[in-house]
């Protein structure tokens, strides 16, 4: 990946100035290369200058200057050109020869380009949705379900062995809520037309306590409701575990006498406690209430040593608004259990919201006034929902956008894309290159040739970014901007008109277009038609 191997050279340089006496450092900071905004500015550009300056006390531009000339060498066959600009910055452009080689590579690799082996196979459990079986899966379970499922797709790509993990919450409070939902008209916590339907399903519902219930009733909920609707989702869950069946007693007993026996509980007002603040919590953390009923906290400790049990060296959570509390007690359990806090990534997931025609949808799954993720699937279709939810970083609020989800135009994001696919298979499906002559991809020149080039390359990148900082909104939004390229080289260069040695070269580069895309597609779960 060219963004790794500017980093690598700029570090061999540095080491080599140092060597001559041309810079003193003592230790090199963190080489961060980004992608340049604008042309003008070239492909690539590092601050390194910037911050060596900083440490070393001396003019940025002079020792972006110094850099420049000294990686004009070895970085000549990949680059045409380096800069160094005011006040600091080195600018990279990519040469025609190496985005033209690129294109050899796409072809040869084909869909296992853009795969990496950075995970080096290390196990990851993603654990998302995971939302309480106390009704139908809502909108705000669909954005988390969504982004866990493409972010489990792309540590895939980038070689972690990853399981998806959905955890049922099958005992506590919100069960006993919803069996007295079902029991007791007149007390109700959960409303919805589904209430009713579970009422009316055979069981004598009288003659049983409110615990029991609601446990029978979340598991109804399970099998028929929330089931169906992550299968309709395309999410395929390698894991369901239940609360109920991991917090038996003898596991909950094991992890509270291992935390007395490290002197890491006292009791005070009748409850148990546990020394959150020793290890970075805000405050302390009851395990055991004063009436003996143990709390969630204490069941996520005992998950958490579950998995950590189970060989996964790295655990991400896909969390909804309401839990952003939960973070600090859960990382010290991590650090109380002998675990790193770096092995527990927490996704705050914030709120959706539905508008159509201009207004506000609301939904509350508790006042029974609420759009179900089923619905919204029914409506506009998997492939709308899946990109439109992931269109944004999950830490900030979402506004779906009905009416523009069911645009059947180059409006919708969604049809932009994949009419860019449709539109190559059809060019594909007219002619084939000939092999009358060998294939001379250095007549890919054009202006519009060299951007989707470009364009085709970030693809390991995007991979690898993602799977570290876990932003899944960079993913449909370089499938746009991959597609605004393929439509400007369609429109400014003639693939089936042309000589026949360009024809080639052009018709090498739209098959690398569709690898690429259909790859990018797959990352998010989406379909790649042939014909629209």
């Amino acid at each position: 990946m060219l963004k790794e191997e500017i980093a690598k050279l700029i570090e061999k340089t540095v080491k080599d100035l140092q060597k001559k006496k041309k810079l003193v450092l003592v230790k090199i900071p963190n080489i961060v290369i980004n992608y340049s905004k604008e042309k003008i500015y070239g492909d690539y550009a590092t601050n390194i200058a910037l911050q060596l300056a900083k440490i070393i006390n001396r003019n940025p531009v002079e020792i972006a200057d110094l850099l420049a000339s000294n990686l004009q060498k070895p970085l000549s066959n990949l680059f045409q050109k380096i800069e160094a600009v005011k006040p600091g910055f080195i600018n990279f452009f990519v040469s025609k020869e190496y985005l033209q080689n690129q294109i050899t590579e796409i072809l040869k690799r084909k869909e296992k380009f853009g795969s990496l082996k950075i995970g080096e196979n290390e196990k990851v459990n993603v654990e998302f949705i995971s939302a309480n079986p106390t009704g139908p899966l809502t909108l705000g379970n669909g954005r988390g379900g969504f982004c866990g499922d493409v972010l489990a797709n792309v540590l895939g790509k980038a070689g972690y062995k990853v399981t998806r993990e959905y955890y049922i919450n099958d005992v506590g409070e919100q069960i006993r809520k919803l069996g007295l939902s079902i029991k007791n008209p007149e007390e109700i916590f959960y409303k919805g037309d589904y209430i009713e339907d579970l009422r009316e399903k055979g069981i004598a519902w009288e003659a049983l306590g409110e615990e029991v219930i609601g446990y029978k009733a979340a598991q109804r909920i399970l099998k028929e409701m929330i089931k169906p609707t992550v299968k309709k989702m395309g999410i395929n869950f390698g894991v369901w575990f239940s609360e109920k069946n991991l917090c038996q007693k003898k596991e909950v007993d094991k992890i509270l006498d291992w935390l007395k026996e490290k002197k890491l509980t006292y009791e005070k007002e009748g409850a148990l406690w546990f020394k959150s603040t020793k290890f970075g919590d805000d405050k302390d953390r009851v395990l055991i209430k004063a009436d003996e009923e143990t709390t969630y906290f204490l069941s996520d400790i005992v998950y958490l040593k579950n998995k950590f049990k189970r060989g996964f060296k790295k655990l991400v959570f896909f969390w909804g608004a309401d839990h952003h509390g939960y973070v600090g007690r859960m990382k010290a359990a991590i650090l109380a259990l002998g675990y790193k806090k770096e092995q527990a990534d927490f996704i705050i997931m914030q709120l959706v919201r539905l508008f159509k025609k201009g207004k506000q949808a609301r939904m509350s799954k508790r006042i029974g006034i609420y759009v179900t993720l089923d619905e919204l699937i029914d409506e506009v279709g998997l492939d709308v929902a899946r990109f439109f939810f992931l269109t944004r970083n999950p830490g900030s609020h979402l506004n779906f956008d009905l009416d523009l989800a069911k645009e059947k135009s180059e409006k919708n994001p969604v049809y932009y894309v994949q009419y860019a696919h449709a539109r190559i298979c059809s060019i594909l499906r007219k002619t084939k290159a000939s092999k009358s002559q060998s294939l001379s991809l250095k007549l890919l020149d054009h202006p519009s040739e060299l951007e989707l080039m470009e364009q085709l390359i970030r693809l390991p990148e995007i991979v690898e970014d993602t799977a570290k900082d876990y932003q899944v909104q960079r993913i449909p939004q370089y499938a746009i901007d991959l597609t605004t390229a393929f439509h400007q080289f369609y429109e400014n260069c003639k693939v089936l008109s042309e000589a026949e040695g360009l024809r080639n070269a052009r018709l090498s580069l739209v098959l690398a277009t569709k690898i690429v895309l259909k790859s990018t597609l797959d990352l998010m779960g989406i379909s790649a038609p042939e014909k629209m």
